[in-house]
């Protein structure tokens, strides 16, 4: 960083030298961590940034230079992609289970199965440990192959408690003294649902996709002494894998050390099984829109949807947002979008309408295996005008002898703004959560294993009781950029001999562009 401060300095001494009286260059200095930086930064004056001089200053810095050094070398990420050593097989168990995907992962020495459930709207990894209040751990489905872990990170050679003075450590002014174990407590948007207990470090045991056999990895794991709400009754209670953008989740430490790049993908089938990775970023012809940032910050995987489509109708709506949260078992758009989209479908589907006890869903139709009618497609329309048609928009009810009675619309009402895009909706599709180009990324897949999955169309097959798409699909997606401050330089004053100015621009360009270069390396790496 002090070479790149010298290197303008001189950039800018050699410049005025050459130039004379005809020019002068000049470019001040901005340091990512100043005032001036915190104001033209995304979320202004309310960034958290670190005071300088202290430990999370150099931290940030050497992070940075590090960072830094990785792209300069060209050094390449240790595994293309890894998955949980009990294997990348993700699956729902239903309403057991609370309509969530799991998946089994190995963490502890020795090692500790737990059937963890899949959320990228969280960034923690909680698992059951030395519990106070806690789920019971039997008596859920008689399909499981083993039994549901308990956590003990004293039974664990590789464990240590996090210290409340790390800078993972967000409660950690609450703690009486620095080395006291860091408390965590997480509070979820379903009503009173949470899960507080203190954090440990410690292994994870992953599997290489490229066949380099068992990776243990560190991670920050929450040892989930005391649950509340929905984790009292049925979901997730043997823990959560949290996949969020937060520098605590998991994809975030296996990117960190090299492992993997950072980002991971998610596929779900129809028949509630699918697959996780960890690194890949999905494949090249797939659809991709740009994740878009909440209050200034990316904490969240939003995107924006142009409109909804039913059929051949298309809803236009501007300015609506949707979380990606595969810790959502159904989808949830506002109020108004809801009713408008709903009332489409009911005009254009060709049933009466019935109603199902036990089913939440409002817009609900009586069908027959021998008679379902025609289902009018569900097709959003996100930023960069990339089309993504829901594969299956209904769930099907069933009578009490198990025969189909019908179905209903997939979609549920919200009271907030923010529209949330569940697991229902993401079926039939291979998911690519691209946290470093900070996009999302879809194609058609039959979920296979990474490297063998057969990549179906874009466009599903005509089904006899579905028209065409009406939309245009767009298989080609550029990556799309994140926006940078242009860097200020100062303007060279007219001079009085044109004909002196004119010889030295060719010489002018080169420091200006030098100068710029420089400028914005410093800005970027502090």
């Amino acid at each position: 960083m002090a070479y790149l401060g010298l290197l303008a300095s001189v950039l800018t001494l050699i410049c005025v030298a050459q130039s004379s009286e005809s020019a002068t260059l000049s470019l001040r200095l901005v340091h990512r961590f100043s005032d001036e930086a915190r104001v033209s930064a995304p979320g202004g004056a309310g960034w958290r940034w670190p005071s300088r001089g202290s430990m999370a200053y150099y931290r940030t810095l050497l992070r940075s230079d590090l960072h830094r050094q990785k792209r300069r070398l060209g050094v390449r990420y240790q595994h293309q992609a890894l998955f949980p050593d009990e294997g990348s097989d993700t699956f729902s168990l239903g309403n057991d289970f609370g309509w969530l995907h799991y998946t089994w992962i190995d963490i502890g020495t020795p090692n500790v199965s737990f059937l963890v459930a899949l959320d990228s709207g969280s960034d923690l990894l909680w698992v059951p440990c030395d519990c106070i209040q806690c789920a019971p751990l039997s008596g859920y489905h008689s399909s499981l192959d083993k039994d549901l872990g308990m956590y003990n990170p004293a039974e664990s050679s590789t464990s240590r408690h996090l210290p409340c003075s790390h800078e993972l450590c967000q409660l950690g002014s609450s703690c009486k003294a620095d080395k006291q174990p860091c408390p965590y407590n997480i509070s979820y948007y379903t009503e009173n649902t949470y899960s507080s207990g203190l954090l440990v470090e410690d292994k994870m045991y992953l599997t290489s996709s490229d066949g380099h056999g068992s990776i243990q990895a560190s991670v920050i794991i929450g040892c989930g002494r005391r649950q509340g709400g929905g984790y009292l009754e049925g979901m997730a209670p043997d823990g959560l894998l949290g996949l969020g953008l937060g520098e605590i989740s998991v994809p975030s430490f296996l990117s960190k050390v090299g492992l993997v790049k950072n980002s991971f993908s998610i596929c779900f089938k129809e028949d509630n099984s699918g697959h996780i990775y960890f690194g890949d970023e999905g494949v090249p012809l797939q659809k991709s829109t740009p994740f878009v940032p909440l209050d200034g910050k990316y904490v969240y995987y939003i995107i924006e949807v142009d409109r909804c489509c039913v059929g051949h109708k298309c809803l236009e709506q501007s300015g609506l947002q949707a979380l990606f949260d595969t810790g959502s078992s159904f989808t949830f758009v506002p109020q108004d979008i809801y009713k408008r989209v709903s009332l489409e479908f009911d005009k254009q589907v060709n049933a009466s309408r019935a109603d199902f006890d036990g089913y939440p869903f409002e817009y609900c139709y009586k069908s027959s295996p021998v008679a379902m009618p025609d289902i009018p497609n569900l097709t959003l329309t996100f930023a960069v005008n990339k089309s993504f048609l829901v594969v299956d928009p209904i769930f099907n009810a069933y009578g009490e002898q198990g025969q189909l009675a019908g179905f209903c619309l997939a979609l549920q009402p919200t009271t907030d703004i923010l529209a949330t895009i569940g697991q229902n909706f993401m079926t039939g599709y291979h998911i690519a959560f691209d946290r470093e180009n900070l996009k999302l990324g879809w194609s058609r897949s039959d979920c296979g294993d990474l490297g063998s999955s057969t990549k179906v169309p874009l466009t599903p097959e005509k089904q006899p009781n579905r028209p065409e798409n009406p939309l245009p699909t767009n298989e080609q997606q550029s990556s799309p950029g994140r926006a940078v401050s242009p860097a200020e330089a100062g303007r060279a004053p007219t001079g009085h001999n044109s004909s002196a100015v004119s010889q030295k621009e060719p010489f002018l360009h080169v420091c200006l562009l030098l100068l710029l270069m420089t400028q914005f390396t410093v800005f970027s790496v502090g």
